[in-house]
């Protein structure tokens, strides 16, 4: 039988959920649980963006080349060569950074995404974090994010932290404005 999760959450522009735990506590369950809850017209699941064959990374971006290449910089892929190799050619670190860039592309509101950072080096995962946080205020965009590497917690900064452990037991954390937790 399946678990349905009965969850609710009131996030405002900018923010940032992520959530945590142990393999099998149940982190893609919630995550899909509050994807299900946000219009389609305004939400976007990072792992189910495309990646393209035939064209080169830039030209993929549908922007003009200095937005592109902003975006390409926020997401860890400003490297010229990745730049103008064809996405599905990347490395899966690479792709996941291509996605979180046609991401903050997008006029989706709220962005998903499981495993978040999971298949980048840790040092890329601390950019790339870091970055999304300032894009996150920048933009107004939502982003609930899951993945068990909590190393990238301090560049990340979460408004909203939720572990999930395998006994069933979920805390959930809010950050304030101020950055107290609370």
């Amino acid at each position: 039988s399946r678990l349905e999760q009965s969850c609710k959450l009131e996030l405002e522009p900018g923010q940032i959920v992520f959530i945590t735990g142990a393999g099998g506590a149940g982190k893609t369950s919630l995550l899909e649980a509050l994807y299900r809850q946000v219009p389609r017209s305004r939400r976007l699941r990072l792992e189910r963006i495309a990646v393209e064959r035939g064209k080169s990374l830039i030209d993929c971006m549908g922007a003009d080349l200095p937005d592109a290449l902003q975006t390409l910089s926020r997401a860890g892929l400003s490297d010229v060569f990745c730049m103008l190799q064809e996405p599905a050619r990347l490395s899966e670190g690479q792709k996941a950074r291509y996605r979180l860039a046609r991401a903050l592309m997008s006029s989706k509101r709220f962005i998903f995404a499981d495993e978040f950072t999971a298949s980048m080096d840790r040092i890329t995962a601390a950019v790339v974090a870091h970055n999304l946080r300032k894009a996150a205020a920048r933009s107004g965009k939502i982003f609930v994010l899951a993945s068990c590497h909590e190393d990238i917690l301090p560049d990340l900064q979460p408004d909203v932290l939720i572990i999930k452990y395998l006994s069933g037991r979920t805390d959930t954390i809010f950050k304030n404005r101020s950055g107290r937790k609370r």
